[in-house]
């Protein structure tokens, strides 16, 4: 009876080991609890940082009269003589932000369009275009270096380009392939840079559905992720070449008793 009593009590903690591990996996748990407060979010959209490439172009029923606002890059047809170029095959030029949120623009000099969005950009290049312009030109403003980075326990780490200039955190970790059985769903780090340079690490918790309405489940351009690894991980790095000895010991273990149940009951 002692020996039935041992069996039960050791397959009940084993039980409820896997119950307790189980509750950390899935990612929102709790999504019904947030699903009214969801559906009154605003749409996100992207600003403008410093060292953003913005490709920028200008369009009007004449193409001969936008020309002069869209600066074609440069390419060389002959390497013997360098001063030979064409542009029958032209390239936008891009436009780089300063560290104060400025671009240099043709004809229409500096402009201010760090911290605006996409469209506040376009609006404020049309507005600076009426004066030269007299129809209204179609600007059309986009972000050509979105790049998110992911690490840490996922199945392809890397750095990622966003071309919609639009990524959620899981959006983030699917391109990565997702995490691993080791990353720890309540402690991903998202370490951000504002637009002054100051740099700030947050914990994620993807377990909580009230992630959605936080600040930091739309990422930023230049944001990195990093999904902790779990203590079983870092004990398997310590371990090394005899992690395959105890995973054998512990399946042996778990045969024996399993063994002892069916022939003691």
């Amino acid at each position: 009876m002692k020996i039935k009593r041992f069996l039960y009590a050791l397959l009940g903690i084993l039980m409820f080991a896997s119950c307790t591990s189980y509750k950390q996996v899935p990612y929102f748990q709790n999504a019904e609890q947030i699903s009214n407060a969801a559906q009154h979010l605003p749409l996100y959209d992207a600003k403008i940082m410093p060292k953003d490439l913005l490709a920028i172009t200008v369009n009007t029923t004449d193409p001969q009269v936008s020309a002069p606002f869209n600066l074609a890059m440069q390419t060389p047809i002959n390497v013997a003589n360098k001063n030979t170029y064409t542009t029958t095959q032209p390239t936008i030029q891009q436009y780089l932000v300063s560290n104060t949120g400025e671009i240099d623009f043709p004809i229409l000099g500096r402009l201010k369009v760090g911290g605006l969005t996409k469209g506040e950009a376009e609006d404020l290049i049309r507005e600076k275009l009426s004066t030269y312009l007299k129809e209204t030109p179609i600007v059309n403003v986009r972000m050509s270096n979105y790049k998110i980075s992911v690490l840490g326990e996922v199945a392809r780490p890397g750095t990622f380009t966003v071309s919609n200039e639009k990524v959620n955190v899981l959006e983030a970790l699917a391109m990565a392939g997702d995490m691993t059985v080791y990353g720890i769903r309540n402690n991903v780090k998202l370490i951000r840079e504002d637009s002054i340079g100051r740099k700030e690490i947050v914990e994620l918790n993807l377990n909580d559905a009230n992630l959605i309405l936080s600040p930091y489940y739309y990422l930023r351009q230049n944001d990195i992720l990093y999904v902790t690894p779990n203590s079983t991980k870092a004990k398997n790095s310590e371990i090394g070449s005899s992690t395959s000895l105890w995973i054998s010991v512990t399946s042996t273990m778990v045969s024996v008793v399993s063994l002892l149940f069916n022939i003691l009951k």
